[in-house]
């Protein structure tokens, strides 16, 4: 009879180790379930241009679910794509000036699919350190060689480019999400174009508040409908609704059908985001003054609380980063302002690369003036010791 060693009293005895370093350096995460009607004022989220409650965002989603049901069914390639699908990614595609589109689950999803398949054990992919987490993973996955080059460094990106001899893919957010800085998109480009690599940027962030009526960064810098360039964003923010899309031309989006895995072996968005997403597109296209006015929200914030003493970084989109003392302040912070009616976004490690802990704020396009005064006033009011230091 074969000897066996008995069970250890607790095989996740290391997460208790775990859970006090987060505690006693102020990183503890914990979930917060809203309410459906929330008496806070919010700019934690990043429903840039107040859409996910439109009348017509919410009823694009109601009435694709009775028509198509409540899920997609299954994957893409078999019962998960409806017409309603095609006709978000034709819509898309045309609004944002790409040939063609690929929608997904997730902007999570779209740019592991990008990354991965667009690379391979033979391609050098050289990404910006401000990049998000999900461009990260889908370098980790690529199995390609991985530089990080420092934030917006276009010669940086530039001579590690020139290292490779074999294919190279240059990928970076196009603004970034933690202190809300627009990519060298234009000279990232001309990198690219200098060595023969492509170009794949994160528009989740630009779609709706950047470009000619929201039409994105890479349309603002004059890069959509490129050759070499492939954009990839989510419909989660600015469109209000869930899901995410790569653009890029059509030959592109026909390799990602036939080997982007996060396409191939994931459920299809379901009807209800993708009804809602091209709800929310079609009254960004009647309404295009929404986008500006994201921007406008965004330069009020910035002032008014930079007048004051705060360090912010100037917005380039609809984000504004505000720098905190320590994490454990910023917790606090949006601790203080939370109980004082006012929802704001807390940045700290590893969320933010340069270990600088922050409120982030969502400039939302459906802000009014007495809002705008109502969340600066309860931001000075509740800032910790040291915030005007930062």
């Amino acid at each position: 009879m074969s000897q066996h060693s008995p069970e250890p009293d607790d095989v996740f005895a290391w997460i208790d180790d775990a859970e006090r370093a987060r505690e006693q350096a102020g990183l503890v995460r914990t979930l917060r379930p809203r309410p459906a009607a929330s008496p806070l004022l919010d700019l934690a989220s990043n429903d840039y241009l107040g859409l996910s409650r439109h009348p017509e965002t919410v009823r694009g989603a109601r009435e694709a679910a009775e028509r198509w049901g409540a899920g997609a069914t299954g994957s893409r390639l078999v019962t998960g794509t409806t017409e309603l699908h095609a006709e978000l990614e034709r819509e898309l595609a045309e609004f944002c000036g790409f040939e063609a589109a690929l929608v997904l689950s997730s902007g999570y999803a779209a740019n592991l699919a990008a990354v991965t398949a667009l690379s391979d054990r033979g391609t050098l992919v050289v990404s910006d350190a401000g990049n998000h987490a999900s461009i990260v993973d889908g370098c980790r996955l690529s199995r390609a060689a991985v530089e990080v080059v420092p934030h917006s460094d276009p010669e940086a990106a530039r001579k590690t480019l020139g290292t490779h001899e074999g294919r190279a893919l240059l990928v970076s957010d196009s603004v970034f999400s933690v202190d809300g800085d627009a990519a060298p998109l234009a000279a990232y480009a001309a990198a690219c174009r200098e060595r023969g690599a492509a170009l794949v940027v994160d528009d989740a962030h630009g779609l709706g508040v950047l470009g000619e009526g929201g039409r994105g960064a890479l349309h603002a810098a004059g890069l959509a409908g490129v050759p070499g360039v492939v954009a990839t964003l989510t419909l989660s923010k600015s469109l209000g609704s869930q899901g995410g899309a790569v653009l890029g031309p059509a030959k592109v989006i026909r390799h990602l059908v036939n080997t982007a895995r996060t396409f191939i072996f994931d459920t299809g968005l379901a009807p209800a985001a993708a009804g809602a997403a091209l709800a929310s597109l079609r009254l960004l296209r009647r309404e295009p003054e929404r986008a500006g006015r994201a921007r406008e929200v965004a330069d009020r914030l910035y002032g008014r609380l930079t007048a004051s003493g705060l360090t912010a970084a100037r917005p380039d989109a609809a984000v504004v980063s505000v720098r905190a003392p320590s994490a454990s302040a910023a917790l606090r912070w949006a601790a203080d302002c939370r109980e004082a009616g006012l929802s704001v976004g807390c940045f700290r490690p590893p969320s933010v690369p340069d270990g600088i802990s922050r409120l982030r704020l969502t400039a939302r396009a459906d802000l009014t003036g007495d809002e705008i005064d109502r969340a600066v006033e309860t931001i000075l009011k509740t800032a910790p010791a040291g915030a005007t230091d930062c």
